[in-house]
């Protein structure tokens, strides 16, 4: 019974702390792009409009109940797209996929395409 006892004791402090030890963190808003269930397979949705004067588009392949894309396909030239896959960050988005990975907080975004180069982008329709 004392064992018992313990481990709801243990349970109830971890889910307190963990409730409280993210005062001020970022929103589910901030940690994804959102696109509705409806944009899969979609690429006008969810568009990077970059300084180098070209737009990459982002066609949802998989989105979450909330609205998350998971992962995407980005069309980054004339061939089909470079699948990327949502991976957790702190605060913001970041999408990766083989030698491009995008990261972004809300409207903003780096759209990276290997360690030397660097693009800004906006993503417009967000």
């Amino acid at each position: 019974m004392r064992s018992l006892i313990f481990r709801y004791l243990t349970a109830v402090v971890l889910f307190a702390a963990g409730a409280v030890g993210n005062p001020g963190g970022a929103v589910a808003a901030d940690m994804a792009l959102k696109a509705s269930p409806s944009a899969i397979g979609n690429c006008s949705e969810l568009v990077f409009t970059c300084e180098n004067g070209r737009q990459y588009p982002l066609c949802p392949i998989a989105v979450s109940i909330e609205g998350d894309v998971v992962t995407a396909s980005l069309h980054t030239g004339r061939s089909g797209g470079v699948h990327v896959r949502l991976v957790p960050m702190g605060v913001g988005y970041r999408y990766s996929g083989a030698g491009v990975w995008v990261d972004g907080f809300r409207g903003n975004a780096l759209l990276n395409f290997g360690k030397h180069s660097q693009i800004a982008c906006t993503i417009e329709n967000y």
